[in-house]
């Protein structure tokens, strides 16, 4: 594999919900005033949309099924940093 990520890992939930706990982790700091939730869905929806332009996404069903796909990705996202941080807490 010579590649992190790839267009076809972001579409996935797994590459999708990495993505975004790194990114959310990264931005938030600057964006303090903004709900990390809010923070983490807008930046789930914007990989899974980038994801779904760059592989090519034939028909309108995968373009409607992305705000949904990005507050599950985003739900998942938030669940696993907070076990990240209970888990090094000792909790």
């Amino acid at each position: 594999m010579d590649h992190f990520f790839t267009w076809a890992t972001l579409g996935t939930f797994a590459g999708a919900s990495a993505a975004t706990t790194l990114i959310t982790q990264i931005i938030k700091r600057p964006l303090a005033r903004i709900p990390t939730q809010f923070v983490s869905y807008a930046v789930a929806l914007a990989i899974l949309l980038l994801a779904t332009a760059a592989t090519g996404a034939a028909g309108w069903t995968e373009w409607v099924l992305v705000p949904l796909n990005a507050l599950i990705v985003s739900m998942a996202a938030n669940g696993a940093f907070t076990a990240i941080v209970r888990t090094k807490n000792g909790k």
